[in-house]
Order: C-alpha cells, then structure tokens, then sequence
C-alpha cells in the first residue's frame, strides 16, 4: 500500500512559500494611510532630535518635511503608478527599484534646485527604508494567518451537520430521483474540492456565484419548499474578482438562522451590485428572533471572512450586518477589482 504522506521536504517548500511577503500595494487605501503617517512621523522624530531647543522643534519639522516632500512625492508616484509590476518582482527586488528610484530624483531634484539634496536624500531614503520594513515584517506576521485563516474557514463554511444532512438528502431521492441524486453528489464533490483547494488569491465573482448555488441546491434537497432563492444578479459586474469562500458561508448562514429556526417556507435574496470602483453584495434571509436557540453560532464564520477581507484589501472592504425591515441583512462592500493582480494587500 503506498503511503499518502508527503516528504518533508516538499512541506518545508510549501512552507516556505507561505511565507513569501508580497511587496504592498499604494493603491491600497489602507496601506496609503500607513506610509502617511509613518512619513509624517519620522519628519517630526528628525525634527525633534537636529532642534536646539522646544520653540525650534515645530519649524525643524516644517523644514525636515519642506526639504523631502519633493523627493518622497516622486517616489510614491512611481511606486503608486508601478505597483502591479512591482508586486511580481521579489521583495528586495521591489524594494532595490524604489530605493534606486529616489537616488536618481534626488539627483534631478538637486541639479534643478528643486530640493537641497544633503538633507532630502537621508530622509526621503530613512523613511523609505522604515516603511518597506514595516510592511515586510507586517507581511510576514500575516502569512501564517492565511494558512490559519483557511483552516478556520474549513471550520465555519462546511459544518459537520450539512455533510450529514446532504448525504441523508442523497439517500432520500435515490431511488425516486436518481438523476438528481446523481446531480447533488456531483454538487458536493465540487463543494468540497472547492474547500481543498489553496485559496489564497482572488477568484471569479462567477465561480463564486456557482459555488453558492450548488450549494443551495444541496440544501433545497432537505429542506424542499421550505427554502426559496431568490437570485438578483442583473447589476453583477461578471469580471469582478474576490476572495474565495466569502458568498458561500454568507448562504450558509442565511439557511441555518433564517430558514431553519421556521417551519414556514422562507426566501434567501442574494444580490450583487457594481457601482463604479466598488462591488456590493446582499444576502437577505427572514429574520427569526429566538433566543437561545439557532442565534449565536455565526460568529466564526463573519470573523473569518473580516480577517480574509483585511488579508486581501486591507481597509478598502467592509461588511456590516444586522436586521432591517424584518429581514436580516449582510452586505459586504468590496473594491472593484478585475485585473491580473489578485495576491494580498500586503
């Protein structure tokens, strides 16, 4: 019998490339904000260590930002504008680029007098050196919680009980309906291939919308009437990219609090909405107030997708839930994305 196991060396790879940080992005908002404030506040800890005295401190600050704003707008131009190419390259090959970058406008600013080059160079390069830093130790601190973050994700998307429940769906129709038997096993084959898989970049809002329907078609197998969807996807933008797994537990959810708890039929609305640079997407489920009982248990699952959402679009993503005319609501707010460049915010 041949063993499954896999050598060490192959999971040391794997770990390894875990680890791997991916050069920020200052597209991002939330790591535009960072490099901000961490510039502004290396500019005062400069001005707080070259002043004579404390009435000095507020002007060697103005001078310290005076001095490197022109080279530091010049950098983080070129970094916002090459920040595709750059996240392709390794880290210290991105970070080489930025640094040769401010050499060569340093140079160009002193020969047109734009900025006093003995004092804008040591800066602008300190506070680059410090940001680059940061974000690479921040990188490495959050590459483990991908790893972390898809196994809590296997914990709060596929419940032991829906297994069970499926399987028992399956068994009831097999004999009365084998074609469609044979349709919901094929359902939960990909349901679960889509669980194994390495789900660390973005993927196809459509792949996701497929995913979420099998689902739910697994779960009208045991539930029949009692559950209803009701798809809005008219103002779906079909290139839009997201992380994986985020619609499906959202459904999830929607069954297990919303349809559940009630022995009346109930309908699930599921919209998606592109509006300009943002994607919105809406699960709606009736709202059933009984403490106690099924409320509670969806903790797990809306923490994971917070710290997926942080992992990928750092603080360009949101999602707020509660209930709203009788209907428990939870929308999720994303920023458009469509193009090849589908690895973290850091």
């Amino acid at each position: 019998m041949k063993s499954t196991a896999k050598p060490p060396s192959s999971l040391a790879a794997k770990e390894s490339a875990a680890r791997v940080t991916i050069f920020p992005d200052l597209r991002n908002l939330g790591v535009f904000a960072r490099s901000l404030v961490l510039y502004l506040t290396l500019c005062a800890g400069y001005g707080l260590a070259v002043a004579a005295t404390p009435e000095d401190v507020a002007i060697e600050i103005i001078v310290a930002i005076g001095a490197s704003l022109p080279l530091a707008s010049a950098v983080g131009v070129v970094w916002l504008a090459a920040s595709p190419g750059l996240r392709r390259l390794a880290y210290w090959q991105a970070a080489l680029t930025l640094g040769l970058v401010a050499v060569v406008g340093a140079l160009v600013l002193a020969r047109l007098q734009l900025a006093p080059a003995w004092r804008a160079v040591p800066l602008t390069l300190i506070a680059l050196a410090a940001l680059l830093v940061y974000f690479h130790t921040l990188g490495q601190a959050r590459s483990p919680a991908v790893t972390e973050a898809r196994l809590q994700a296997l914990q709060a998307r596929i419940r032991p009980h829906f297994l069970f429940n499926a399987l028992n769906g399956v068994l009831g129709v097999i004999r009365t309906d084998p074609r469609r038997a044979e349709a919901a096993l094929e359902d939960l084959a990909e349901l679960f291939r889509a669980l194994m898989r390495e789900n660390r970049e973005l993927s196809p809002l459509a792949d996701e919308i497929t995913l979420t329907r099998q689902y739910l078609d697994l779960e009208k197998l045991r539930l029949g009437a009692r559950l209803s969807v009701d798809w809005k996807l008219e103002r779906m933008p079909r290139d839009a990219l997201i992380p994986p797994l985020v619609l499906q537990p959202l459904a999830e959810n929607a069954v297990y609090h919303g349809i559940e708890p009630s022995a009346d039929p109930g309908v699930i609305e599921i919209e998606v909405v592109g509006r300009r640079d943002r994607v919105d997407i809406f699960v709606r489920n009736p709202f059933v107030e009984r403490p106690g009982t099924h409320h509670g248990g969806n903790k797990m699952a809306m923490q994971n997708i917070r710290e997926r959402l942080a992992l990928h679009f750092d603080a360009e993503a949101q999602i707020v839930s509660g209930p709203r005319s009788g209907r428990y609501v939870v929308q999720l707010s994303l920023p458009l994305r469509r193009s090849r460049d589908t690895h973290a915010a850091l």
